[in-house]
């Protein structure tokens, strides 16, 4: 199933179900009451999911032992790049008016915004070298250390979404996005020590 020359371009449309959904919503007024604040919400939800499925792909591998599945992480990583661009298209336009001094004022001023701003950041570093002619060009070892950084991008996503929680009571989802991305994390660090050279 995973080497049917289909199965890329349907994991595509369905990794974009999500923003097309959202579009037609949108067109329809059927976001609620305040559709700027849940077209903002949702992206940055949607970035999230995106990102704890993209860093699930080498866990599931190993576990499965199904190394086809390394075919989709590109196209998983690129995917997080594109919700996290209309996360801050959506605050930038709806919520500033893609007003550049004002939005430049409200990230030197608001922590969480300076923290989603810098995983931006990263994630677009990611995204310009997620090509085989970058790797060819960094070297492999230095490609490999630059992609890592995916998890400080993780740590800096929930930051940001913990503080854009911080005046409400409800951190269920922070918590629950939280523990997904350390459990990740935590896997990986433990098959780095497990794999390492024995001296």
């Amino acid at each position: 199933m995973w080497r049917h020359p289909a199965a890329k371009p349907l994991l595509g449309v369905l990794l974009a179900l999500p923003a097309c959904w959202l579009l037609v919503a949108a067109v329809n007024d059927l976001l609620g009451p305040n559709p700027a604040e849940a077209l903002i919400r949702q992206t940055g939800d949607w970035t999230l999911r995106a990102l704890c499925l993209a860093l699930a792909v080498t866990p599931l591998r190993v576990l499965t032992g199904q190394l086809v599945l390394m075919r989709f992480r590109r196209m998983m990583g690129v995917n997080v790049f594109v919700y996290a661009v209309l996360h801050l298209l959506c605050y930038a336009w709806l919520d500033m008016g893609l007003e550049l001094a004002d939005i430049a004022r409200d990230i030197a001023k608001r922590p969480f915004i300076l923290v989603g701003f810098l995983a931006l950041l990263v994630l677009a570093s990611l995204a310009a070298t997620s090509y085989n002619r970058a790797v060819r060009w960094l070297g492999p070892q230095r490609w490999q250390a630059l992609h890592r950084s995916v998890y400080a991008v993780a740590a800096l996503a929930v930051l940001h979404f913990y503080w854009m929680r911080a005046g409400k009571n409800n951190q269920v989802e922070v918590w629950v996005y939280g523990g997904i991305l350390a459990t990740l994390l935590v896997w990986r660090l433990w098959h780095r020590w497990r794999d390492r050279p024995r001296t």
